[in-house]
């Protein structure tokens, strides 16, 4: 079974959105290849766990989105389909083959033990070494654009910030904020001149990994974020373009689709090091054709199983993948297909979750870009 290729990084992924704004904006030497209008200042609205495929499916129930639904289209996540690397690919513009971002857990070198973007230990590398591309927040700063996050005051500094969203000022706010509050805090980020304001919602994921797409929590939250998006499109000024996008979609994972490692006779064998997550796993080995050959044979239809090297061949992290970044993908990938996922023992967590993502599905990598031009 041949693996699919990667995303069309360049052409319509997460990694042109800040490029495209950028140019608007007075950024030299760079092109809007996603073709979004002009204005005065910009607002990017980034809905955790939001993909295309969920967002069509539902957005007839809702009373406001249906509007941009109308003229959007969908951008590709990276590859793993993944917040921390959606994350990093959108704030740096690069894909994760440079930017070196590579999972919900990976190998920050060879030989060293998993880290977490997610979740940045004080032992870990420092991130603005472990990602060292400036992101576009920090290029806007320098070319004069007042740049604004918007997001839950706990991110403030945190090691996922540092590494893929540094750059600009940081207004933060409790999970429990009132839309109106935000809203406000939106519009004075982008009152005057040149502006960009980054705002982060995160409620739709967590709703989806605890109950499920489509299940009643998360439709409820997917109907609070469309009642939120009104209120903010009421109190941006009219010559503000609003952007709204997502990192990755979703897939239910069934009990009968949980494949538990430690458990199927195989799996474990010759594997150091398990990282990823449950739809994308990096397997650390010092017998990678053997992982594969053995992997591909239990797995069957059930997976994606491939060498690193046939994984960056596929162009899954972009059309360079440097070296340190190489260090850092498992020996074999294991990306899991339809509605099955790979768990593993050492995180218990993981089989109490419904939602999954990280792989290359369509419901997975397709999200969402709506556009708001504003008044005028």
């Amino acid at each position: 079974m041949s693996i699919p290729a990667g995303p069309g990084y360049g052409r319509g992924t997460l990694a042109e959105v800040l490029p495209a704004i950028a140019s608007h904006l007075g950024a030299e030497d760079v092109d809007d290849a996603l073709g979004i209008p002009e204005a005065r200042a910009y607002v990017l609205l980034l809905v955790d766990g939001m993909g295309w495929n969920q967002l069509r499916a539902h957005g007839s129930s809702l009373s406001h989105l249906p509007e941009l639904l109308a003229d959007s289209f969908p951008v590709s996540a990276p590859v793993p389909t993944t917040t921390a690397c959606s994350l990093a690919t959108l704030g740096t513009g690069c894909a994760p083959g440079v930017h070196g971002i590579v999972g919900y857990t990976f190998r920050p070198s060879s030989g060293a033990g998993l880290l977490c973007p997610l979740d940045w230990g004080p032992m870990d590398p420092p991130p603005e070494r472990l990602q060292p591309h400036p992101t576009w927040l920090e290029r806007m700063e320098q070319d004069g654009v007042t740049v604004t996050t918007v997001s839950q005051a706990a991110f403030r500094g945190s090691g996922l910030t540092r590494a893929a969203l540094r750059g600009g000022f940081f207004r933060g706010f409790g999970k429990r904020a009132p839309i109106a509050a935000r809203a406000e805090a939106v519009r004075a980020a982008v009152a005057a001149g040149p502006s960009f304001a980054y705002v982060y919602e995160g409620g739709l994921d967590h709703a989806g990994h605890g109950k499920g797409v489509a299940s009643r929590p998360w439709r409820d939250q997917l109907a609070r974020i469309d009642a939120d998006i009104a209120v903010l499109r009421r109190t941006l000024p009219g010559d503000v373009c609003l952007l709204i996008t997502g990192d990755h979609g979703m897939v239910d994972v069934p009990a009968r689709g949980q494949v538990p490692l430690e458990d199927t006779p195989g799996l474990s064998d010759q594997v150091d090091l398990v990282g990823g997550e449950p739809r994308l796993r990096h397997l650390y080995t010092r017998e990678p054709g053997a992982v594969a050959a053995r992997w591909t044979e239990v797995m069957g239809e059930r997976a994606w199983v491939c060498t690193r090297e046939e994984a960056v061949a596929a162009g899954w992290f972009g059309p360079q993948v440097t070296a340190s970044t190489t260090a850092r993908l498992g020996d074999v990938l294991v990306a899991a297909r339809r509605d099955w996922a790979v768990m593993t023992r050492t995180r218990e967590h993981e089989f109490r979750l419904v939602g999954h993502h990280g792989s290359l599905e369509p419901a997975e990598i397709e999200v969402p870009l709506l556009v708001d031009a504003g008044r005028g």
